[in-house]
């Protein structure tokens, strides 16, 4: 391997990493050194392409390979032709490339007859980096959501799969193929003051329209920010399944039998809560289930940015253990395309109600340790 005091001023600046590269880059280096010193072994490397390489000088000089001709062995053997050839063509790329950085390659080559893994080392690092950039796009769609937060998030998960099944396909597997990475914890959605906001009006408009609960199975008390808020949207849900009456004080008793209110809830507190409906309880539902979706979005990208983190999965190691993060995504979508009506990755959501739609921000009395009166709706 190269030490430090073969590198001249402008070889450091073609490596373009830390005192401690990746092995990623001796392996793009052995590779270079091979075809440097045999270019009849491009023939034996497999598919490779410039960008598969991390170094941008490294891609530069394998994109000169690509494109300028070698010598016939004999000149080749006789005088340095290929070399200065591909300086030339690499130039105006990486202008660091120097002559005796192309020396150091050849140097650091163990030997050109191992071109062919040295390339498939490539290829797996590329991958990992791939990998970790879709991951990074998936996080990115689920923290900082457009105008339509889930068919980002459902776009940014489909091209992920499709990508897995790129890998799948290009890297066989092998013995020990399960990522040995621990598991992320658990995702949760942010408790923030609209997701509170918006639980508490989708109980009190449950609450005054029960018939619409039948239809809104697609909400599990899980999608929730709120534990006492899931617990109460439990209690209603329980109720409508056994066909009991419901309205606020049926909730309320429901509460107590299920011990909630041992909780130090106070009854004027729940009943306060359940005062203000608003819409229609299809229109709130669909917000918590979205929230719940980008929640469980930004979790597998953590997920698979942590597998990708470690060097020691291999790249079907990789691929399985972001399909298995990314198979958990798969209940959550099911169940917002049955809230929207769709089963593609569009969305068509019900109309937000007739009332303002902006939720109120002033501060609010809390029922217990996690529950918000909502502030009255404007008439």
């Amino acid at each position: 391997m190269m030490s430090d005091a073969a590198c001249t001023e402008a070889d450091e600046d073609v490596l373009q990493y830390p005192a401690s590269p990746p092995v990623v880059h001796y392996a793009e280096q052995a590779l270079l050194g091979a075809l440097l010193l045999v270019p009849e072994r491009l023939k034996t490397i497999g598919p490779l392409e410039p960008e598969h390489f991390a170094n941008t000088a490294h891609s530069a000089l394998f994109a000169a390979m690509r494109t300028v001709s070698p010598p016939t062995p004999e000149v080749h053997l006789a005088r340095p032709v290929w070399p200065n050839q591909l300086l030339d063509a690499a130039h105006a790329q990486a202008r660091a490339l120097t002559a005796s950085y192309l020396h150091t390659l050849i140097s650091v080559c163990p030997t050109d007859a191992h071109a062919p893994a040295y390339a498939q080392m490539v290829r797996s690092g590329h991958a990992r980096r791939v990998l970790r950039r879709h991951a990074g796009l998936l996080a990115q769609a689920a923290r900082a959501p457009g105008p339509d937060p889930a068919r980002t998030v459902l776009t940014r998960a489909d091209q992920l799969a499709v990508y897995l099944d790129e890998l799948t396909t290009a890297f066989p597997s092998h013995p020990g193929s399960m990522p040995r990475t621990p598991p992320t914890p658990a995702p949760t959605a942010e408790a923030s003051v609209e997701a509170e906001d918006e639980e508490r009006i989708l109980l009190a408009t449950a609450t005054a329209h029960p018939d619409g609960l039948p239809r809104m199975r697609w909400l599990h008390e899980g999608d929730f920010t709120v534990p006492a808020h899931a617990a109460l949207y439990a209690c209603l849900t329980a109720l409508a399944r056994r066909g009991a009456p419901v309205d606020p004080i049926t909730l309320l008793w429901e509460a107590q039998q299920c011990g909630l209110l041992r909780e130090g809830f106070q009854p004027a507190e729940v009943l306060d809560l359940l005062a203000h409906p608003a819409g229609a309880p299809e229109y709130w539902g669909q917000k918590v289930l979205q929230r719940a979706l980008l929640a469980q979005a930004g979790a597998v990208a953590a997920r698979i940015e942590a597998l990708t983190a470690d060097d020691a999965t291999s790249v079907h190691q990789l691929a399985t253990g972001s399909r298995r993060a990314l198979s958990v995504l798969s209940s959550v979508r099911a169940r917002w395309h049955q809230a929207v009506g769709d089963t593609s990755s569009g969305t068509r959501a019900v109309p937000p109600p007739t009332l303002q739609a902006s939720l109120p921000r002033q501060p609010a009395a809390r029922i217990g340790p996690a529950m918000r009166h909502p502030a009255r709706p404007a008439r």
